[in-house]
């Protein structure tokens, strides 16, 4: 049972969906780390349900795959997107490492923000009408769950850049958190053939480009920082699967 009220607590941070109350005590968010991946299951389902559906009822692809980026962005309450604006917004105009977090704290977005967010809707929206006739329902659940994963690898491997916040609180979990979403990112790896290594590897590459910068400026993780890399990761990683698609 705890392990559900893990997969439970980790589906209430990371998405918008009811999972109703937890018992008391409550699992830690470090304790539920393990299950982030597990979340991309349940939301890669949803943006593929709402481009499968808008086919069927002869909705453009392009507009289908729009629908799915807005369902999926209700239901996690478009975390993901506001941490990749922050971080932006925080990287774009910081002079240093402490006015950074500054204006990653600030609710308020910014030019660095918009653009950021801009771009990343565009070409997700584009990678997914291309997948769109393509193994759409594999590439979307390999992205998903495999961007939470690249996530929860930043947390493992990062240290807090503040005391406070959603990372800090999260910080803790060991690398053996990591295999659960591993041998599900396999799993999905199998499903959709051999090439899904080398998406892997692109997503990874663009994970470690946020990751690494986000060391470089402000020394570490937060929940900006977490929600950027599975923002960026996914973005590649619908892109690749599209371009090998193609």
């Amino acid at each position: 049972m705890a392990r559900l009220h893990q997969l439970r607590l980790a589906m209430m941070m990371l998405s918008r969906l009811p999972m109703g109350r937890l018992p008391d005590p409550a699992p830690t968010l470090a304790d539920a780390a393990w299950a982030f991946p597990l979340v991309g299951v349940v939301i890669g389902a949803i943006g593929w349900a709402c481009v499968g559906g808008a086919l069927a009822l002869g909705v453009p692809a392009m507009t289908g795959a729009l629908l799915a980026l807005v369902a999926m962005a209700l239901a996690t309450g478009a975390l993901h997107e506001d941490g990749l604006a922050d971080l932006a917004d925080g990287l774009g105009g910081g002079r240093d490492r402490a006015h950074c977090l500054e204006i990653m704290r600030d609710s308020r977005i910014g030019s660095y923000g918009v653009v950021a967010l801009v771009f990343m809707v565009g070409l997700k929206a584009t990678a997914l009408s291309e997948l769109a006739l393509g193994p759409l329902l594999w590439a979307m659940l390999f992205a998903a769950v495999t961007s939470r994963w690249l996530m929860l690898a930043a947390l493992v491997l990062l240290p807090s850049a503040r005391a406070d916040g959603m990372g800090h609180a999260a910080a803790g979990p060991g690398a053996m958190t990591l295999w659960p979403g591993l041998l599900v990112l396999g799993a999905l790896g199998v499903a959709l053939g051999p090439l899904s290594l080398i998406v892997l590897g692109l997503m990874v590459l663009a994970a470690w480009g946020v990751a690494a910068l986000a060391h470089r400026r402000i020394g570490g993780q937060t929940g900006d920082v977490l929600g950027a890399v599975q923002a960026v990761s996914e973005t590649a990683g619908l892109i690749a699967l599209a371009a090998v698609a193609a």
